[in-house]
């Protein structure tokens, strides 16, 4: 049996209402928090509006209950519920968005006690990245990430996403009928890994090739909507799509940077972070994610404008250490200083390497970046003072171009370099001395 073709779905825009708990608030069972007030949960139900807005929806109320911890069967207690249903008739809401990703049965009973579309926070996610997956690879790791979700929860979605025929949760890669039982949705699963295999071989073939030719490979990676792409133009002069938008870029981009004396590495841009990132999001893009984990340096960029940049810069750096990442170097580079008004303090980032403040639009510190990035490569490698042949001219176009080239001399007895080299390539240039 094989699934349905994707099919096209009338786009009617969700008029939602954002439910969150705040578990940090202890001793105050069921009661409730005006939202504005200053805590975790209030910030992220703000992204959580940002999110639901870059989905298409409109966000008509917000409403949070600080609990001990979360309803296990209805998220939020039967008396918020009642409080929820009461304002949603009112503003003439049709679905609501919970902060967290919800169980089927949490699905289930919320449909039954609303009896309005039920949306989560990780739904929401896997919407706008169907939105903005556009390679072929980014398609099949959002479908596999749709489809892991879905299968577990196929019971609670079937009513909840087909009250409006459209909307978040309906579009994209993933778009099935929900009625596929589980033992499609794992034969099609089967099916997009082994695709995805098949990508990751060639990107391995690409890796390797690199690493011979022993070019450095610099990651960007951050928070959402920080910057990145933006900073991946000014370096490099391309014109990859940038919008004030989460995850306005998905799919990562490789571009040649050149540093100062004409060194050159790979910059790449990688997909955003964010808070409470699903877990099938991650483990389907686990493969694109690592290759910031496998990246000489990592350029960490921060959205200097942002009241949230301290705990944003911690979700980065939770999920840097999960892919195994935490070791490398990290520059930081606090980003958007154009933004900033009035006398503006220093940024600093103590577990980075160093830490810069820029703006990628202006380009103001850019200049400073790419010295503490050809510093930190200088310091990786070699010097060498050698003579070459007139008839080794490919040996000195190696070291032009996978080393920091000093000084060049064209003399009696051959070609006189200085330069810093990678230790690779200094094994390669012992070798032929020796036969020589």
């Amino acid at each position: 049996m094989s699934t349905r073709p994707l099919h096209k779905v009338e786009e009617d825009q969700e008029r939602v209402i954002l439910v969150g708990v705040d578990t940090a608030v202890r001793g105050q069972s069921g009661s409730s928090r005006a939202y504005g007030s200053s805590s975790m949960a209030e910030e992220s139900l703000k992204e959580l509006a940002e999110l639901a807005r870059t989905a298409g929806a409109e966000v008509l109320s917000s409403m949070i209950q600080a609990r001990d911890e979360i309803h296990p069967a209805t998220y939020v207690g039967s008396g918020k519920l009642q409080e929820i249903k009461a304002v949603a008739e009112t503003l003439g809401a049709t679905g609501i968005i919970c902060d967290d990703e919800l169980s089927s049965v949490q699905l289930r009973n919320l449909e039954h006690e609303l009896e309005l579309k039920i949306m989560d926070r990780t739904l929401v996610i896997l919407d706008i990245f169907a939105r903005h997956a556009r390679s072929r690879e980014g398609r099949i790791q959002v479908e596999l990430a749709q489809l892991r979700y879905r299968s577990s929860r196929l019971v609670g979605l079937r009513e909840s996403l087909s009250r409006l025929g459209g909307g978040i949760g309906t579009r994209g890669p993933g778009e099935t009928k929900l009625e596929t039982d589980r033992r499609v949705i794992r034969e099609r699963i089967s099916r997009l890994k082994k695709e995805l295999r098949e990508i990751e071989l060639h990107r391995d073939v690409t890796r390797r090739q690199r690493e011979r030719r022993g070019i450095m490979v610099v990651a960007l990676v951050g928070y959402t909507n920080t910057g990145k792409s933006t900073l991946l133009n000014a370096l490099t002069g391309s014109e990859v799509l940038s919008e004030n938008k989460l995850f306005a870029t998905l799919d990562p981009t490789v571009r040649l940077l050149k540093l100062p004396q004409d060194q050159e590495v790979l910059l790449t841009d990688t997909v955003g972070f964010i808070k409470k990132l699903p877990h099938q999001l991650i483990d389907a893009f686990r493969s694109t994610l690592e290759e910031a984990a496998r990246a000489d340096i990592i350029v960490h960029v921060v959205d200097a404008s942002n009241d949230a940049k301290e705990s944003q810069m911690e979700t980065v750096y939770e999920t840097l250490k999960e892919l195994g990442a935490e070791n490398r170097t990290v520059v930081t580079v606090f980003n958007k200083i154009d933004k900033l008004s009035g006398p503006r303090l220093v940024n600093r980032d103590r577990r980075a390497y160093d830490s810069l403040e820029i703006s990628a639009r202006t380009k103001e510190g850019l200049d400073e970046l790419l010295i503490v990035l050809s510093n930190i490569i200088r310091a990786r490698r070699i010097f060498i003072d050698c003579v070459f042949e007139y008839s080794e001219g490919g040996l000195v176009a190696m070291v032009r171009r996978q080393g920091q080239l000093i000084s060049e001399e064209y003399t009696d007895e051959g070609i006189h370099v200085t330069a810093y080299i990678p230790m690779e390539l200094e094994g390669i240039l012992r070798s032929r001395s020796q036969k020589n």
